[in-house]
């Protein structure tokens, strides 16, 4: 029998959507139904398990799954021997200390002797042994936000995506501790056929993750700005440049970076580009 590669996902919650967003991105073709615990694509040699995401590390290691897409915060957390083979660029967030908002916050030494609640203690514990304040950890799980108003604890870490969960419970965000996204991490053990399959897997993610980051546009130039056009659009190897049925026009397309393209386009526009469209690109394989 044909090997499969074995991902898991999160069952439920911020990462699912996502998660199952990118495989159909990457022409991953997955039957469709809900409730399911596994399914397999039809047209790709990969099994999908949904899984809770604070077990994924567990069961990569473990092999119960070959790679898993899971939160950073979460590889931290569990330790696993696993590898953490390609940051996707979603799910971004932060984990972040918070304190009742009436407190005046002096600095780490604020939280010297205090008590914070948190579901992530081996993060936590880390980073105060790093800074060598000493703390008292209670570790909970759900909704760690109401710990400071019961009276469990004197601050709070958590993820923090908006900071508007904080509010609602009269907290304020006081020290940004570590950035986390999603990532793919894989069993350290795989099988040459599963390594290939992953390998292919890669490609796909990069080839979708490249064209989120840029965007083909096609615009309208005197022929005498072309060679400072070019200076400004290097493309994936140089633009192309066709010649317009007016004398002295030319036709420029290329392919610009999303967060180069405001810039690139005021500078264009004062060289006499006109007639600029853009448009999203939904793969791109370079």
């Amino acid at each position: 029998m044909k090997e499969k590669l074995k991902i898991a996902v999160q069952k439920s919650g911020r990462l699912n959507e996502k998660s199952l967003n990118l495989l159909k991105e990457c022409g991953i073709n997955l039957p469709g139904g809900n409730g399911k615990l596994k399914t397999e694509a039809k047209n790709f040699p990969v099994e999908i398990l949904f899984l809770r995401d604070d077990d994924i590390p567990q069961y990569v290691e473990q092999g119960v799954a070959d790679v898993g897409i899971v939160g950073e915060n979460e590889v931290w957390e569990k330790k696993k021997n696993v590898i953490a083979v390609h940051k996707l660029g979603f799910a971004g967030c932060r984990m972040s200390l918070a304190i009742p908002k009436d407190e005046k916050y002096t600095g780490l030494a604020f939280f010297n002797n205090k008590k914070i609640a948190t579901s992530y203690p081996t993060i936590l514990n880390d980073f105060f042994d790093k800074h060598k304040i000493n703390v008292t950890i209670e570790e909970i799980s759900g909704s760690v936000e109401i710990a400071p108003g019961i009276g469990l604890a004197d601050a709070i870490f958590d993820i923090v995506s908006t900071g508007s969960t904080l509010l609602m419970n009269g907290l304020k965000e006081v020290e940004r501790v570590v950035e986390s996204e999603a990532v793919l991490i894989s069993n350290e053990k795989l099988s040459e056929a599963k390594k290939e399959i992953l390998e292919k897997f890669l490609f796909r993610i990069k080839a979708v993750k490249k064209a989120s980051e840029n965007k083909y546009i096609t615009l309208n130039a005197p022929e005498s700005s072309v060679p400072e056009i070019v200076e400004l659009l290097p493309g994936m190897k140089s633009p192309t440049i066709v010649p317009l049925a007016e004398t002295g026009w030319v036709g420029i397309h290329s392919v610009v970076k999303e967060d180069e393209f405001w810039d690139i386009i005021d500078k264009m526009k004062d060289l006499g580009a006109e007639g600029i469209l853009v448009i999203p690109i939904e793969k791109m394989v370079i």
